[in-house]
């Protein structure tokens, strides 16, 4: 007998006439690797996708800059303008301005519809408004209040009410019902 023979390596069994060792099948040690190598793909998939999603945002937005072109808002290939609720409990102000000449400016202040806290907020600054209008027209001289300088206006006033006067409410749209600016000779 040899050495190899007195120790019993193999648990006593006799090797099979393969020669093969005899492999245990199922239990957790089998199912581990399966589970990993799938979510190992799955992992690296997501990876793809979201890289490759960024590639292609990327090249669409061409470096940020938006595509957006605002055109003639009475172009008849805008879309549907927004309706919006107006308040006109201002009512008509007149004052002077920088170079003496008489303003009367009756202004409508347009708000987001069903906007109820915007409502109330507007109606309890009505006689402020009437103030800020009054200062704001004193500020500017006859030459400024041209006809063709009224779309900067709007949007001035627009801005202002909305960066410093209003708390909650928003001004979306400014029209003016009465814009009349006469110089004193």
């Amino acid at each position: 007998m040899s050495d190899s023979d007195d120790l019993d390596l193999d648990g006593g069994e006799a090797p099979e006439a393969g020669g093969a060792a005899k492999k245990r099948s199922g239990g957790l040690g089998n199912l581990l690797p399966t589970i990993l190598k799938f979510a190992a793909i799955g992992i690296g998939a997501l990876i793809f996708i979201v890289t490759v999603s960024v590639i292609t945002y990327s090249i669409m937005n061409k470096g940020g800059k938006s595509q957006t072109v605002i055109t003639d808002p009475y172009s008849p290939y805008v879309g549907k303008r927004p309706e919006y609720d107006m308040y006109d409990k201002i009512g008509s102000v007149t004052t002077r301005t920088k170079d003496s000449a008489s303003v009367t400016v009756d202004m409508i202040i347009g708000y987001d519809k069903g906007d109820q806290n915007a409502s109330i907020e507007l109606f309890a600054r009505q006689y402020e408004l009437q103030d800020f209008i009054r200062r704001y027209f004193t500020s500017k001289s006859s030459t400024e209040l041209v006809p063709e300088r009224e779309d900067e206006l709007k949007n001035e006033i627009r801005e202002q009410l909305n960066q410093r006067f209003l708390d909650t409410a928003r001004a979306r749209i400014i029209l003016f019902k009465k814009l009349d600016v006469m110089e004193m000779f």
